[in-house]
């Protein structure tokens, strides 16, 4: 196997002749920089805001909300890099398609399947979450499903599976909330893109008014003396929730792989990307603050810490809205992701990479219809089977590194020349100096506290990260790279090192699987192979 046919690339003007001639069409463009900004928000403000706000608080106090703001620039530098992506491969496929233009087939085949992976997986967890804060709710209402419809068989309790029924000699028990709302999800995604972007519109604004609601309300209850001390447990204290607080953020890329059902993709998505990312940024810091405010930090280890403010406060009514916004801020999340995946699949389709079934797009419905269903079944069917511990082992990996990949696809988009076709392009700061000077900073306060050698020995990749930084210093003294995606590379390197081993050995094993279907079937049936 020759080592250039792993590597081979579809260049950019072959992706926009494409797209000019129509080869690439059949779905319907009706999505505006308003539309894409809500499908943003709706995808970073899911079930974290409800829980992942507290916990980050209890570690870092008052302080997590300078964390959101950093965190958020550091989201920056990879949403720059998408946007520079979107604004010159505008076709569906995201980090996937941006992959096979700067790095090669099997890099691409590597990161698509990776985010089919991320897609799938987020909404199992997300599907399981909707079906836990649904079925609280019901309850809040004085309505009670049966245990036995709403925990997977392995968390089930003696006593639940005892009045479980029998049927053919097998026991009933599933999570049929999780399954049900991604069927109904996944019947809207497939009707149309109008009707889930319309869907999305009405979710977000409802979100979005709970949000203003809860700030605007909780302002009244905030005591200025629980902002002291702003940081009780110092900068280790606050950077403890890093991880939390970026997963809080992931999503806006989701946007991505709407691009073909953009009416103007190059000018609109860039756009959408930091719109949605500038406006959940500030509500994330208002409701930290408010939270903060209203309670001691220390009573924020809950896993509703919206609805246990305002109840210790004695704002039921509030509390009671909380629990209803839960449930529609998940929906809207879950619409999104499962909005997403099926044009991953759409799109290595039809370059020949998936069986040409995946590419099908519905003649009036104009979706990938066979895409979505497949969507819907590997995300319905495991979710109200397995418990959601199962799945969060396997997420995070390909995440970051689809984030990495994208950032050195503009340092290599910059490097071939090739930015003439980049309608929205990253700001550029000349990183000659900064980034080996940065390096050097870095690495004489890591060696300067005596715990390096015990760091490489308890996170390995830190020796990674290391070597990278190292490396891409010299490259940006001699090629004077930009600064802004060689930090979206090295903050997304560090974020890896933060995982554990058990998201490692799920990842490989996917990725194991995933070589094994592209050489048995998508390296020979490449359209690229078939062309040369």
């Amino acid at each position: 196997m020759a080592k250039n046919s792993l590597f081979r690339k579809k260049s950019i003007a072959q992706v926009l002749s494409n797209d000019a001639t129509g080869e690439s069409h059949g779905l319907a463009k009706v999505l505006g920089v308003r539309d894409l900004t809500s499908l943003g928000i709706a995808a970073i403000i899911g079930a974290g805001i409800f829980s992942t706000i507290g916990r980050a608080s209890f570690d870092g106090g008052p302080a997590v909300s300078l964390l959101f703001v950093f965190t958020a620039i550091a989201c920056v530098f990879t949403a720059l890099s998408y946007a520079q992506f979107a604004s010159t491969v505008p076709v569906s496929g995201s980090a996937y398609t941006y992959a096979y233009v700067s790095f090669g087939e099997l890099f691409a085949w590597i990161i698509g399947w990776a985010l089919i992976l991320e897609y799938a997986v987020s909404n199992m967890v997300v599907a399981i979450s909707w079906s836990e804060y649904f079925t609280s709710m019901l309850a809040g209402f004085g309505m009670h499903l049966p245990e036995w419809l709403t925990v997977d068989p392995a968390s089930a309790k003696p006593e639940v599976r005892a009045a479980a029924p029998v049927i053919a000699g097998i026991r009933i028990i599933c999570d049929l909330p999780a399954g049900l709302i991604t069927a109904l999800v996944t019947a809207l995604v497939y009707v149309g893109i109008r009707e889930s972007r319309n869907a999305s519109n009405l979710l977000v604004a409802l979100k979005l008014a709970v949000i203003l609601l809860v700030i605007g309300a909780g302002v009244f209850y905030v005591k200025p003396e629980n902002w002291s001390p702003f940081a009780p447990n110092g900068v280790g204290g606050v950077l403890s929730g890093v991880a939390a607080v970026f997963f809080a953020f992931i999503g806006f890329d989701s946007i991505s792989t709407t691009a073909e059902e953009c009416v103007n993709p190059q000018r609109d998505l860039p756009k959408a990307m930091i719109y949605c990312l500038a406006i959940c940024t500030v509500l994330y810091v208002a409701i930290t603050l408010v939270l903060t405010g209203m309670v001691h930090y220390k009573e924020l280890n809950v896993d509703d810490p919206l609805a246990y403010v305002f109840h210790k406060v004695g704002f039921d009514f509030v509390a009671g809205v909380i629990s209803v916004s839960a449930v529609i801020a998940i929906t809207s999340a879950l619409l999104v992701y499962q909005l997403g995946q099926p044009r991953i699949w759409m799109t290595m389709s039809r370059d020949g990479l998936l069986w040409p079934k995946f590419a099908k797009v519905h003649p009036k419905y104009h979706t990938p219809s066979f895409a979505t269903i497949v969507t819907g079944l590997v995300v319905a069917i495991p979710s109200m089977f397995f418990d959601m511990g199962f799945f969060v082992d396997l997420t995070s990996v390909g995440t970051f590194f689809a984030f990495i990949l994208v950032c050195s696809g503009v340092l290599y988009l910059d490097y071939k020349g090739l930015t003439q076709y980049s309608k929205f392009r990253v700001p550029y700061v000349n990183g000659q100096y900064i980034i080996g000077l940065g390096f050097l900073i870095a690495f004489g306060f890591a060696l300067k506290g005596g715990h390096f050698i015990l760091a490489i020995e308890e996170k390995p990749l830190l020796f990674v990260f290391w070597i990278t930084w190292a490396g891409l210093s010299v490259a940006a003294f001699r090629l004077k790279f930009s600064l802004l995606p060689v930090l979206g590379i090295l903050t997304n390197l560090y974020l890896m090192t933060e995982l554990g081993i058990s998201n490692w050995g799920a990842f490989a094993a996917w990725l194991v699987i995933g070589l094994v279907i592209y050489f048995g079937y998508g390296h020979k049936h490449s359209r690229l192979a078939k062309a040369s």
